[in-house]
């Protein structure tokens, strides 16, 4: 048992896992906009019955589609990052 503690100290340094978490971050979200695509998406036709259905005119799913809750949530608000320092910085009080 000794031998696999050394071998997990000189392959994997403490040094790697964030870029562990990084990747892991960057993969889950990959993996949500392909899963939300596929299930959601009226464009996309998985089945061979709806793939033979040709072009549909589905504005409603498709306006229920680009409107999903993330962008409904930041409607209406400044598109700024940081608004305090963004105020900060082009209104400096005198």
């Amino acid at each position: 048992m000794a031998s696999a503690g050394a071998w997990s100290k000189r392959w994997i340094r403490p040094e790697v896992y964030p870029l562990f978490a990084a990747t892991g971050v960057a993969v889950g979200i990959c993996a949500m906009q392909l899963i939300r695509n596929i299930t959601t998406n009226p464009e996309v036709r998985v089945t061979k019955e709806n793939r033979a259905a040709g072009i549909l005119e589905n504005f409603d799913e498709g306006k229920r589609y680009s409107r999903h809750g993330f962008r409904q949530f930041i409607d209406g608000k400044r598109p700024e990052i940081m608004p305090g320092l963004n105020s900060f910085m082009a209104d400096p009080k005198q």
